[in-house]
């Protein structure tokens, strides 16, 4: 076994990942954040701190080159993915390496035979839970409004993602402004030796 780990931060959209993740960034120097590849057009003034922008036919011909761990198309929207690359050297130089992943992201990567029990490489899950459902939808209709059937198309989803929690490591609880408590506990979970 390496004794570095991949840990997947998972959860439903509006739960607080990337807040969280920003928050482990600033502190954390010694942990590492790899960006993601996407085919998505890039916004105005981002720049390439959190996303590697790639065309179509590159993403295409590295899934047929297995340089993903996982990818998903979001929203029928541009696509995404975990390269190895970004991954895998940086645990074997001992490194805790810290990934957000959507259900889709999550469920490849735990099944990937990179990753323990068949593969050597630690894997740690861990799964943001809002407070409530009602926090949840005051969160995504703040980001953007919304009609009645998008929100309800989202909380569908949302619900559904919900029941994977149980299929992770540990879950952190996001309540109303208790950010800082649930960053520390994922500081814990994280520090915790495999």
């Amino acid at each position: 076994m390496v004794s570095g780990k991949l840990v997947l931060i998972i959860g439903p959209s509006g739960v607080g990942k990337s807040v969280i993740l920003k928050t482990l960034r600033d502190r954390h120097p010694e942990m590492v954040f790899p960006r993601s590849a996407t085919t998505r057009a890039r916004r105005p003034g981002e720049g390439d701190e959190l996303y590697r922008f790639v065309t179509e036919e590159d993403f295409s011909r590295w899934i047929k080159e297995k340089k993903f761990l996982e990818t998903a198309q979001v929203h029928q929207g541009g696509r995404y993915g975990t390269l190895v690359d970004e991954i895998i050297p940086l645990i074997d130089q001992h490194k805790t390496v810290v990934r957000e992943v959507d259900i889709q992201g999550f469920e490849s990567i735990r099944q990937n035979k990179l990753f323990m029990p068949v593969g050597k490489y630690s894997l740690q899950t861990i799964f943001i839970l809002p407070e409530n459902e009602e926090q949840l939808i005051k969160h995504i209709q703040k980001r953007a409004p919304m009609n009645r059937e998008e929100l309800n198309r989202r909380l569908q989803s949302m619900r559904k993602e919900l029941t994977a929690a149980a299929e992770t490591d540990a879950q952190v609880v996001n309540k109303e402004n208790g950010l800082e408590e649930a960053v520390k506990e994922v500081e814990r979970l994280i520090t915790i030796e495999n």
